[in-house]
Order: C-alpha cells, then sequence, then structure tokens
C-alpha cells in the first residue's frame, strides 16, 4: 500500500501551498512538513524549495512525484484484481472533439463484450491530465499538447486542423488569407481544451492572437457551437471530424496556416497501462475486422 507520507507528497505537488494541502488531507501544516521531511530524509534530497515566497518543485521531486503516480496507478489495478473480479473494467477519458465525434464506435464494439464496463469521462485536455496523474484513468485520448516527459504515449491517429463555418459562409469551401478571419466572429472553446491551445500557438507562431479578433465567443460545448455557427455570421477552427459531424456545416484554410494535429493515447508509464490502451485499441472498426 502505497505510504500515507507520499499521498502527502503528491497532495503537495498538486496544490503547491503548505496550508492548502493541510486542509486537503485534515491534517496540521506542521504534520505536513514532517512529512516531507522524513522523505527528504529517506531519498536524501530536497524535494521543494521556495522562490520568492513562490514554492517549487525540484528536479528529484518531478521524478519522485511520477514514480508515486504510477505506483497509486498500480495499486489500485491490483486490488481490484485481488477483488477476484470476472469483469473487466477500463476508466478512459477523452477529449471533446475525440469523445464526441471519434470514437463513439469503437466504444460500442469494446460494450459488445459481456464482461466489458466502461467509464467514458469527455472534458478538456488540463482537467483529463489531472486525472491521469491522480490514477483515476487507465488512459486518455487526447487531441493536441501533453507534456511527454511525464506520460507516455501511443500515436492514434492524424487529423486536419481547419477553419469551420455555416455552408452559407462567405469563407465556406475557400482559402482565405491570414487578414480577412480578423473582422469575424471567433467561436473559442474554454481556457484549458486542445482545440483553443493548437489554435493560439498557430497564431502565435505567426506573431499574433486572440486580441486581434473583433469579437470572440466563448462556448464549452460543440453541440452548442455548431448550432451557433449554422445561425450566424461564425468561424472556428476545430477537427475536421467536427464538420463532417454536421452537413450545414463547412470547412475553409487560412492561408500559411495548413494543420494537422495528432490524436494520442496518453497514459502513465506502467505496464497495465499499455494493456488497457492496447486492448481497446483492438475494438477499433480495422482492428475489429481481423478478429
Amino acid at each position: 500500500m502505497i505510504d500515507n507520507r507520499m499521498e502527502t507528497f503528491l497532495t503537495l505537488c498538486r496544490l503547491m501551498n503548505y496550508r492548502r494541502t493541510a486542509e486537503a488531507l485534515n491534517m496540521t501544516q506542521p504534520a505536513v512538513t514532517q512529512h516531507i521531511h522524513y522523505l527528504e530524509e529517506q531519498y536524501g534530497c530536497k524535494l521543494f524549495l521556495y522562490d520568492r515566497r513562490t514554492l517549487q518543485m525540484t528536479p528529484e521531486a518531478e521524478m519522485l512525484k511520477k514514480y508515486a503516480e504510477n505506483i497509486r496507478y498500480q495499486e489500485r489495478k491490483l486490488v481490484g484484481q485481488l477483488c477476484g473480479k470476472s469483469t473487466r473494467s477500463l476508466a478512459i477519458g477523452a477529449t471533446k472533439t475525440i469523445g464526441e465525434y471519434v470514437i463513439a464506435g469503437q466504444v460500442s464494439r469494446y460494450l459488445s463484450v459481456p464482461e466489458n464496463c466502461l467509464s467514458v469521462e469527455v472534458d478538456n485536455t488540463e482537467h483529463l491530465l489531472e486525472m491521469l496523474s491522480r490514477g483515476d484513468l487507465d488512459f486518455a485520448l487526447i487531441e493536441g499538447f501533453f507534456d511527454r516527459r511525464r506520460f507516455k504515449s501511443q500515436l492514434y491517429r492524424t487529423e486536419p486542423f481547419v477553419g469551420i463555418c455555416a455552408g452559407t459562409h462567405p469563407f465556406a469551401g475557400r482559402t482565405v488569407s491570414l487578414d480577412e478571419i480578423w473582422k469575424e466572429n471567433l467561436l473559442l472553446r474554454e481556457e484549458g481544451s486542445g482545440t483553443r491551445n493548437i489554435l493560439e500557438q498557430l497564431l502565435k507562431e505567426r506573431n499574433h492572437s486572440f486580441a486581434e479578433f473583433s469579437r470572440i465567443t466563448t462556448i464549452g460545448n460543440f453541440g452548442l457551437m455548431a448550432q451557433v455557427l449554422e445561425k450566424s455570421r461564425s468561424i472556428t477552427f476545430a477537427y475536421q471530424a467536427v464538420k463532417e459531424s454536421n452537413n450545414a456545416l463547412s470547412s475553409f484554410g487560412v492561408e500559411g496556416m495548413n494543420a494537422v494535429r495528432e490524436f494520442n493515447y496518453v497514459f502513465l508509464d506502467a505496464p497495465v497501462s499499455l494493456q488497457a490502451v492496447e486492448y481497446f485499441d483492438s475494438f477499433r472498426c480495422e482492428a475489429f475486422a481481423k478478429k
């Protein structure tokens, strides 16, 4: 069983504040400090340092955190196996594009096996990676960026990242100049979402930002976003799979901004995680057909 001092360490890594960690764990702040000091003595290194009153993790703490997260996750899976469950249960995450437009058929095929159980969390990249680090997910299907030093990954597929608008919009089916897009109402996902981060990076690479659009509307739900696109002169940027799900929408390109991004399985560096990925991946359409 993972040591309670290690749980204190992981909580402090997440909250980066001794007082908040003590409150979260229903402990006193001196007790939190004692737990960290014990680990520092055990491993012979400093785990946290203050830089101008800001708590920071040392490189050694980063290494210990990755190890502890893996151990905690594997322990949870072991407990399930020791209980002698006859079902095969997976807890997976998916970013919104993938969860809403890509994996429905794969999930259905997985559930066609009576012994298989599944929990699917559809959320933005930031929240899914937090869940993954806590061991709450076996893996997550992520669009866009993640820390490859912290997590292992396996390519799921590549997908074009395109402009999307109503079929009646002047941009529909065209390639427009970068200068033309600034006058449009840009529909954006919430902060922490993969598509928002990708668009922000693409603009930054060209020395531009969201501030140059005449108007920005934030919508956290793709279904609502699609309805707004259909009925207003607005644009968004998302994966081709979003456009293909709705015949009323059309794609457009922007000169010099062609982009293809990866969808990846992202998981902790543990054999049981890779086994979960490989099993779920066997239910993709092309793989399932070979069974």
